[in-house]
């Protein structure tokens, strides 16, 4: 068994998943039940995914769970970049995350890339 808290992917999507808590407290009351909670739910769902994949004996499941988090991190950066389209982002939120979510987009998917080669 892994030992998630020394993974840099998961690190990267805990801080990525307490940003996107913090950015979507202003969203519209009326998105409350849509954007909002899918934007929630991916985000929590990157980190989730890594720490069940470190529970997991074999390669193959591990990196099935990391591929997992990795679709639910696309799926976020989608949903921030609409967000931020329809102007539910202050400029400095969305400057803010950007990075973050490229950031982790690329730790984890190296990550992924690792485990494959070996």
């Amino acid at each position: 068994m892994r030992d998630h808290t020394k993974l840099t992917a998961f690190l990267k999507a805990d801080e990525l998943a307490l940003e996107v808590y913090r950015i979507t407290r202003s969203f519209p009351q009326e998105e409350m039940y849509a954007l909002k909670s899918q934007i929630r739910r991916a985000a929590v769902s990157v980190p989730s995914n890594i720490v069940e994949g470190c529970s997991r004996e074999g390669e193959k499941e591990f990196v099935r769970f990391l591929d997992i988090a990795f679709g639910s991190l696309r799926e976020l950066s989608y949903q921030v970049s609409l967000s931020n389209r329809l102007g539910y982002l202050s400029p400095t939120d969305y400057q803010s995350i950007a990075p973050l979510l490229t950031e982790t987009e690329k730790v984890l998917g190296s990550l992924i890339r690792k485990i494959r080669s070996s």
